[in-house]
């Protein structure tokens, strides 16, 4: 789909289209994936700085995102927003301040940082920096906002204070509290990840398979749904797929290695193939693509995933049904995931040659049956 709206103001406007014409940055439309660090980006007079907004394949109607660079011993214009918006750093150093109740927030962020904006509050990013940029990629649900009220003043100069979304003091000094619901629905609750690289509340989920790690996040209390995963070397995760308008941006944080992406009664192999390394954003398909995760480095890989509707709001019922039940439950029992026997043969052996021609040992006779 393009930028392109139709020429009658009566039939079928596009809100957040409209105001994407007025931006003034380049708009990425329908990336299957993307290397944040060298991704061109263009002056970005409403938000000071250079930016570029990426529309994901099947991004979904709920969320974008968007990649901005902070200029040396720069910083953005302040702003508020009633839309909720997670940020992760990609490359720089730097500050954020969060207009509080009764005062102020600021923490300090580097490379891995990742961070919750509470929503409607106010706040403001910096460069730490005299002699390097600073850039970063945030997704936001700001296309449903803008599409449900249509009116940018009531987004951007609503007065309205959202006492319940800025959390305790302690989840902006990277701390946060650990919220136990069951293996792969953990969450971890602050507003300020210092390091996704090193975190380390990271729990195991068997039923995902390869000796997976991860967490779940809730930041600033928000609808937008956020994990991280980990998985060792010398392994892949089970294939799943997710509602078709679950519209999921991740973003590989280490190691590297790559995804498969196909629909049902394609050949996994043979379809679409994305390879990922720190800094590439990519996306799980449109529509019901099954996707699967493999690594190819000398260690552990993890990945951060980032979309709309999480495991404590799901909001729309599908992604309630997939939280609840269909995330880790074979096909075969009317889940979303294809389990290892399951799978086509040539997932396997695509793997072991991958690692072979890196001299990686596979470990896949520990988690999978043997072909």
């Amino acid at each position: 789909m393009t930028n392109e709206l139709p020429a009658n103001p009566f039939y079928l406007r596009d809100p957040y289209r409209e105001f994407l014409q007025r931006e003034g940055v380049p708009v990425y439309e329908n990336i299957l994936s993307l290397d944040l660090h060298t991704l061109e980006l263009e002056p970005w007079e409403r938000m000071g700085g250079l930016g570029a907004y990426v529309h994901i394949a099947g991004r979904g109607d709920f969320c974008n995102a968007y990649v901005s660079e902070i200029p040396p011993g720069g910083q953005l214009k302040p702003e508020k927003h009633l839309y909720d918006e997670i940020i992760c750093v990609i490359s720089g150093r730097g500050a954020t301040t969060i207009e509080i109740p009764g005062g102020r927030k600021q923490f300090e962020w580097g490379p891995g940082s990742y961070f919750g904006i509470p929503l409607n509050a106010g706040h403001q990013l910096f460069n730490g920096s005299g002699s390097e940029p600073a850039r970063f990629v945030a997704v936001t649900s700001l296309p449903i906002s803008l599409n449900l009220y249509h009116n940018e003043s009531f987004i951007f100069d609503n007065p309205y204070v959202f006492e319940d979304r800025f959390g305790e003091a302690k989840y902006y000094k990277g701390e946060g509290e650990f919220r136990e619901v069951r293996a792969g629905r953990h969450q971890w609750e602050t507003n300020f990840v210092p390091d996704l690289r090193v975190l380390d509340q990271l729990k195991e989920w068997p039923a995902r398979g390869a000796g997976g790690k991860s967490i779940m996040f809730t930041m600033a209390d928000s609808t937008l749904a956020s994990h991280i995963s980990e998985f060792p070397q010398g392994t892949y995760k089970k294939a799943h797929r997710r509602p078709s308008e679950a519209g999921v941006a991740i973003l590989c944080i280490s190691g590297h290695g790559y995804s498969l992406l196909w629909e049902e009664n394609q050949p996994p192999t043979e379809t679409l193939r994305v390879d990922w390394k720190p800094g590439t954003l990519f996306c799980n398909g449109a529509g019901e693509h099954y996707h699967q995760h493999f690594n190819t480095a000398e260690d552990p890989s993890r990945y951060l995933a980032m979309g709309f509707g999480g495991v404590r709001y799901p909001t729309t019922q599908s992604k309630r049904y997939t939280y609840d039940v269909g995330a880790d439950t074979s096909v075969k029992l009317g889940g979303r995931q294809v389990e290892y026997e399951d799978e086509d043969p040539s997932v396997r052996a695509l793997f072991d040659r991958e690692l072979a021609h890196r001299g990686i040992e596979s470990r896949m006779q520990d988690f999978a049956l043997a072909r």
